[in-house]
């Protein structure tokens, strides 16, 4: 019976399939696997609402070309090579089920994308003006005309340029990369103040919202610096406690601008930006949770922070666990919940790491964004 269903009837059913269970059935027959690549469009976009979102963590000290996968469907840990990539790399942002790096062993600004599911991996052109240290940003504007894939947009602002003489300046321009034209263009410039914060005090991490593109400060007392894009303008938004949060990330809640951080008193919170740019207690992390994260430790100083579709993760190192505010159900509705640390795999011990994570719903279908290798 299963050989005379149609394809895409088949198709979907696969959609429901976690990655392992849809990789072995792919192994099947040759017309389950043309069936399951056949419709890799329809097939993602099921797979992102079926599945919840894994957490992938790349070790930042390590030279060993490998990753870390919590599958929050059955709560287990996964080790995966990453051998497919020709530099160990650090991740910058999700984009859909692909994840936006740079290398760690280069000093001027190279980015890539992969899919640490299919082992596919791409550098993207190198940027108009070679950069140190930039701020990196991404926008996903919907599906790609051709293919399946995102249409997507990078923005990098700042960094240290070269200037006449071989000195090094402060870059005051902001290009984009659109995934459509396979190209970089300048598109505006940046306040020699705003250039200079961007390269010295703003990780990569960004988020977007309502046509801003927001970076934090990472040095306290936090401040948010904002891109208008439709009018290229910069604009500075305060912090809420910002002399009290030891530390704090940005996010998007709901497509509202969201802040969370942890307080000197020991408290993790949850604000938003309402429409008067007022922020709003949003929620607040349980204390047994607070405590397990902290592990005895009096300061949320290495506390890290990262989001994304329906899920926030709060973690310090791949040992020591997760606290996880997820949304479940249909009606909005957000539980905590507590995941344990990645301390063995298979019964074979993990040593613990300094880890940077990134949240991307598993997708196992090729992707167009590998084909425009040049």
């Amino acid at each position: 019976m299963w050989n005379r269903l149609p394809s895409d009837l088949l198709a979907n059913i696969f959609s429901f399939l976690s990655p392992d269970s849809l990789a072995r059935a792919k192994t099947a027959c040759r017309y389950w696997r043309t069936c399951a690549n056949s419709y890799p469009l329809s097939t993602a976009a099921s797979m992102v609402r079926h599945h919840q979102a894994w957490f992938v963590a790349l070790p930042t000290r390590s030279r060993g070309l490998c990753c870390y996968l919590h599958n929050p469907n059955i709560d287990k840990w996964h080790v995966l090579s990453l051998d497919f990539q020709p530099h160990p790399t650090r991740p910058i942002a999700p984009i859909g089920s692909l994840i936006l790096s740079r290398p760690t062993d280069s000093t001027t600004l190279q980015l890539a994308i992969s899919n640490p599911f299919t082992k596919e991996f791409r550098c993207l052109p190198m940027l108009k003006i070679a950069r140190t240290n930039p701020a990196v940003g991404v926008v996903i504007l919907g599906p790609a005309q051709h293919g399946p894939s995102l249409h997507f947009r990078v923005y990098v602002a700042g960094g240290m340029s070269e200037a006449p003489r071989g000195a090094a300046t402060y870059e005051p321009t902001m290009e984009v990369y659109d995934s459509e034209d396979d190209a970089w263009r300048i598109v505006g410039s940046v306040p020699v103040e705003f250039a200079v914060r961007l390269t010295v005090w703003t990780p990569n991490e960004s988020v977007y919202s309502k046509g801003v593109l927001y970076w934090m400060t990472s040095a306290r007392a936090y401040s948010i610096m904002g891109f208008e894009i439709r009018s290229n303008k910069w604009q500075e938004l305060s912090v809420h406690i910002a002399d009290k949060l030891e530390f704090a990330t940005l996010a998007q809640l709901n497509g509202r601008l969201t802040l969370v951080g942890g307080t000197s008193c020991g408290d993790a919170c949850v604000w938003e930006l309402d429409e008067r740019h007022a922020w709003c207690l949003k929620e607040k992390m349980p204390v047994e949770l607070t405590r397990k994260l902290l592990g005895g430790k009096a300061s949320w100083a290495a506390t890290k922070c990262v989001r994304g579709d329906g899920a926030l993760c709060l973690y310090r190192d791949l040992g020591s666990g997760m606290a996880v505010w997820r949304e479940v159900g249909e009606r909005g509705r957000w539980e905590w919940f507590w995941v344990e640390g990645c301390c063995s795999i298979k019964g074979k011990r993990v040593q613990n790491l300094p880890i940077k994570g990134v949240l991307i719903p598993p997708n196992l279908a090729p992707s167009c964004a590998f084909s425009k290798q040049r």
